[in-house]
């Protein structure tokens, strides 16, 4: 038995090219909630002021530890859940950080959740947003 080739495409998608695709969408994610600096540095696991400005600088350079990478896909996944409920963009960009009920946020922004640091209060985020898009809490 053969093995199938992979799709040309295929070979030149790597961990490198994948971690400077999520930064640059992080980048215009941190722009379109208005984050801070600091915020964004808590969001990604707190790395060093100067490996952030390096990362932003040069995101296909990126060795990025796998706490971030798990960080910067459940951004990215909370920001497409939001597009996907809110389809007016300013709605789903405010939604972050306005007061919400929901089990789990008491009240608080969904950002002051995620802010907390820990990547488990961004996976609380992300369920949360595709328990609604899915119909009901998970």
């Amino acid at each position: 038995m053969s093995a199938v080739p992979a799709p040309a495409h295929a070979a030149a998608v790597t961990p490198e090219h994948m971690a400077a695709a999520g930064l640059r969408a992080f980048a215009r994610i941190a722009e379109a909630w208005g984050l801070s600096v600091d915020e964004q540095l808590c969001l990604l696991g707190q790395p060093p002021r100067s490996t952030y400005f390096a990362w932003r600088k040069h995101p296909e350079r990126a060795a990025l530890p796998r706490d971030t990478l798990e960080r910067l896909s459940e951004l990215l996944g909370i920001w497409k859940s939001l597009q996907i409920l809110l389809p007016e963009p300013a709605a789903a960009d405010a939604w972050v950080r306005k007061p919400n009920a929901a089990p789990g946020l008491g009240g608080r922004s969904a950002l002051a959740r995620m802010l907390a640091g820990n990547v488990s209060d961004l996976h609380f985020v992300r369920r949360y947003l595709d328990g609604v898009r899915g119909g009901g809490w998970s």
